[in-house]
């Protein structure tokens, strides 16, 4: 059993039980699906400053909460119990355009030449956590939402802005890997 929740599923089986996690949610209470929310909610609970923003009743969403901390425990029991000793096989055309660009990979999901705690104070960390994390803070707010609270709940209840949120987030994820990545990654 501890073999089959190590390999990874097939999409088709994961697609559905991500999927069925709106229906879910749902039945039990109409509630709507998303992670972006949760900061709200945990700076309403912890700051009680007099920001119009903040004032709610975040005690109404403590679920979300609940489900933040599950996905950061899964993730932590998934890292430190139920990893694959093997390395993250990565598609050899993938291997040889970031090559080409100068990024080792070695295995890594997120390869350490760019991603790692040595270049947190480099040009590489300025640009891609300080102005990466604020891009990626400014859209999931001027959005009204994160991917997956757009992507998986919001285009399954047939919302329109959710369509369009969807569509720009994987023009924007294109255009990026595309045409900024290359560019950008010579001059770093």
């Amino acid at each position: 059993m501890l073999d089959l929740i190590r390999e990874p599923w097939p999409w088709y089986v994961a697609g559905v039980l991500i999927g069925l996690t709106v229906p879910a949610l749902l039945l039990l209470g109409n509630k709507s699906f998303g992670i972006s929310s949760s900061l709200r909610h945990i700076c309403a609970a912890c700051l009680p400053a007099g920001i119009p923003f903040f004032q709610y009743n975040w005690r109404k969403e403590v679920w979300n909460l609940f489900f933040v901390a599950g996905i950061a425990l899964g993730g932590l029991i998934a890292t430190q119990w139920l990893g694959d000793p093997e390395p993250v096989r990565v598609a050899a055309p993938t291997v040889h355009a970031l090559e080409d660009l100068g990024v080792a990979v070695d295995g890594n999901l997120m390869p350490v030449s760019i991603f790692s705690f040595n270049n947190l104070f480099t040009m590489h960390g300025l640009v891609f956590f300080v102005i990466g994390g604020f891009l990626v803070g400014f859209g999931t707010r001027y959005a009204g939402g994160c991917t997956s609270g757009h992507a998986i709940m919001g285009l399954s209840t047939l919302q329109w802005p959710s369509l369009v949120a969807t569509c720009c987030f994987m023009a924007g994820g294109f255009f990026t890997v595309h045409v900024v990545f290359p560019w950008l990654l010579p001059l770093l």
